[in-house]
């Protein structure tokens, strides 16, 4: 049975000529266009949109496309060609955009691609906002320009070197620059390479880059995890780097390994920037962040690791929780004045630069950490401690899906319950999460718990509710 379109808070994905098409995507900038009009405060304002796309084969079909129904509703479109993910949310802002677009199915398999929004704040749109998007997709309601007011295009070739301005900006760049780190950098030939080996080079690394030509043909299956980065592991064991660093295909998200070679886990990627971040919130951030709350305050995701629950209250800090997805963490952050912020699932935001998940930031937290301690990559990890986590989905359309929740509120009746985001389940001794993703048709599990055995118990209790519901 082929796969749904699927539209969600994270945009649109779907299978590039199966069920996303170039007609399909120029529909959907007519849908976003017709949004950002009638939503625009000025009602004879000339609105622009700042368009990027990773790299994708099939990104330069879907860029045009998406530019074509922009502009036949009358929306300029600034095309800032191949960049990353958060280099795009960067642009929104600085070139005082309407909304953003980026041609990218991020971490998704290779016959995969996408459309993520951005609104003018550079946080992709909300809820409320993402719905009434598809009801003008879904029923075509689209207000078109006449010949004289269609969308005009320009182009824009500064988002790297913006990029690199923001993220040097909130670290000591000679510090960084005088240990001269050595650094493995795989970017999985995504939109990455180009950006982040400049960054490197201003920071003083000495880098070796594999798979970063952004020709969109991956190297191995892209999202950065440890099955997908063995490759990396063994080049910084072979050349004896000092870390090595892997990116999804538009760079939102990055994972980290020691220097012995080793995995350590993109849900180190936050804790280690956390790390860095609260160490300094009594010296010289208490200052910058003049006026936010005296308490300093960090916002994740419900399947995010409690490493940096620990983090923050060793700092006598706080963690606001959210659902899953970036727009809904970035909205947490500005909400609760947040000094940092991400996902476990490698991402890292800080609003200094931009309020979007960016591996260019987590990054140079990292080397920053590294730079002042003097310690290396797995000592700090060690520091830091940890718990045994799993994460695992499987297939499930809704109806299953929904099935498989209700039995569980069931079998976990004892345990404390939060239905911001499917289910998680917080019992003595770790924690369960089980949700739809917002990307594939898939359920993902995520058990985190001090040990293997204890994690196991509750992954078998699923498989076991699994086994008894019917597909």
């Amino acid at each position: 049975m082929a796969e749904q379109l699927i539209i969600s808070i994270s945009g649109m994905r779907g299978i590039v000529g199966e069920n996303l098409t170039a007609s399909v995507a120029a529909e959907y900038g007519c849908a976003f266009g017709t949004f950002l009009k009638e939503t625009s405060a000025g009602e004879n304002e000339k609105l622009s949109v700042c368009l990027g796309r990773d790299s994708r084969p099939s990104g330069e079909m879907l860029k045009s496309a998406v530019t074509e129904g922009l502009c036949k509703v009358g929306v300029g479109v600034i095309d800032l060609g191949l960049v990353t993910t958060p280099g795009a949310g960067i642009m929104v802002r600085e070139l005082g955009c309407s909304g953003g677009v980026v041609v990218t199915a991020s971490h998704n398999p290779a016959q995969y691609n996408g459309i993520k929004l951005l609104l003018g704040n550079g946080i992709a749109p909300p809820g409320d906002a993402t719905e009434q998007i598809k009801q003008y997709f879904f029923g075509k309601r689209f207000t078109l320009a006449d010949s004289a007011n269609c969308g005009q295009v320009t182009s824009n070739n500064q988002t790297d070197a913006t990029h690199i301005a923001k993220v040097l900006a909130i670290v000591d760049k000679e510090a960084i620059s005088a240990r001269k780190f050595t650094v493995v950098l795989d970017s999985v030939n995504g939109a990455g390479g180009r950006v982040t080996k400049k960054l490197l080079a201003k920071l003083g690394c000495v880098v070796s880059a594999v798979n970063d030509e952004p020709t969109g043909l991956f190297a191995h299956a892209p999202e950065p995890t440890a099955e997908n980065l063995t490759g990396l592991c063994e080049v910084v064991k072979n050349k004896g780097a000092e870390i090595g660093f892997g990116q999804d295909p538009d760079a939102d998200r990055l994972a980290i390994v020691d220097e012995a070679g080793t995995y350590i886990g993109e849900e180190y990627t936050l804790a280690l920037a956390a790390k860095y971040i609260f160490s300094k919130w009594h010296g010289h951030l208490g200052r910058v962040f003049t006026g936010w709350k005296p308490v300093p305050q960090a916002a994740t995701n419900l399947s995010t690791s409690r490493m940096l629950d620990d983090i923050a209250e060793k700092a006598g800090g706080q963690v606001v929780r959210t659902a899953v997805g970036e727009a809904n963490v970035a909205a947490a952050m500005l909400e609760h004045n947040c000094i940092i912020g991400g996902e476990g699932s490698g991402g890292v935001i800080d609003l200094r630069v931009s309020p979007i998940r960016d591996s260019l930031v987590g990054i140079a937290l990292v080397l920053q950490l590294m730079a002042e301690t003097g310690k290396t990559i797995s000592r700090l990890v060690s520091e830091i401690g940890g718990y045994y986590m799993s994460k695992d989905k499987f297939a499930a359309e809704q109806a299953e899906a929904q099935r498989i929740l209700k039995s569980a509120k069931k079998r976990f009746a004892d345990a404390k319950l939060d239905t911001t985001d499917g289910c998680r389940f917080d019992f003595d001794d770790g924690w369960l999460h089980l949700r739809v993703s917002n990307t594939e048709p898939v359920m993902r599990i995520i058990v985190e718990a001090k040990d293997r055995g204890t994690a196991q118990k509750y992954i078998d209790a699923v498989l076991n509710i699994r086994k008894e519901i019917p597909g």
